[in-house]
Formats: C-alpha cells, sequence, structure tokens
C-alpha cells in the first residue's frame, strides 16, 4: 500500500513516527470537523489515538472473525437440503448404465409435454373430467 494514497497533502512523505502523532484529520478522508467530533466523543486527537482505541480494535477482531465463522447450523441444514434437492432433480452424478450398452447418446431426445407427462397426468385429466362433468350436470338443472 502506498501511505500517500491515505494521507493529506500536507502529510505526504512524512515518517510513520509523524503520521503516527499528526492529527487525525491528517487521513485522507478526515475533515477538521469530523477530527473534531472524535475529539468530543472519543477524546481522541491523533492517528496513534485512533488507531489505539478500543472500539476500533474490537471493531477490527469482529470483521476478521466473521469472515473466517463457522456457518450456523440453520445455514447448514438449509445448504444440504438445497443440495439434495438439486441432486434429487438433476442427479448429474449418477453415471450412465454401461450394463445397457450405452456409451453416448447421437440424438437428444424428444422434449416431454410437461402438460401430458407428468407422474399424475392420469390423476389430474380424470378430476378435470369429472370436474367438467359435474358443471354441465349443474348447468343442466
Amino acid at each position: 500500500m502506498n501511505i500517500d494514497t491515505v494521507v493529506d497533502k500536507e502529510y505526504l512523505g512524512k515518517c510513520f513516527r509523524e503520521l503516527a502523532d499528526a492529527p487525525v484529520s491528517a487521513l485522507r478522508g478526515v475533515s477538521n470537523n469530523d477530527a473534531k467530533a472524535l475529539a468530543k466523543a472519543f477524546n481522541v486527537h491523533t492517528v496513534r489515538e485512533l488507531a489505539e482505541l478500543d472500539f476500533v480494535k474490537w471493531a477490527q477482531a469482529i470483521a476478521v472473525l466473521a469472515d473466517h465463522e463457522q456457518p450456523l447450523p440453520h445455514e447448514v441444514a438449509k445448504e444440504t437440503l438445497l443440495d439434495d434437492a438439486v441432486e434429487m432433480t438433476f442427479p448429474a452424478s449418477d453415471p450412465i448404465s454401461v450394463d445397457a450398452g450405452i456409451t453416448r447418446i447421437e440424438v437428444a431426445p424428444d422434449k416431454v409435454d410437461a402438460h401430458t407427462d407428468h407422474q399424475h397426468a392420469a390423476k389430474v385429466e380424470a378430476s378435470t373430467e369429472e370436474g367438467a362433468a359435474r358443471e354441465a350436470e349443474a348447468a343442466a338443472h
């Protein structure tokens, strides 16, 4: 990191000891009003005091640990359920049967019409016909 990118122009070329003892307004993006607010809120006047502020250390520790935290049990469960659902829907890891003599698919199979070729298509069709018959009967009476 080039330190000159994080300090104001008047602090360019200063050694680290001088920068540590410089006012917090020496940091690029920290205005004099911001420095006054830090002094009022936390009694922080220098870059060193800001770096040593317990709140800053705590925030840095939390941020570092958050990046390495293990997932919570409910997050693992959701991910596992999602993985299982995808695997059941698209069993990509299932090998093509070698016993059946299939080594490759030369031509793409015809697309299946999901409206008619469904696990319960016959039940749906029967229910639809039954409902239509009831409606016709009710309309006739």
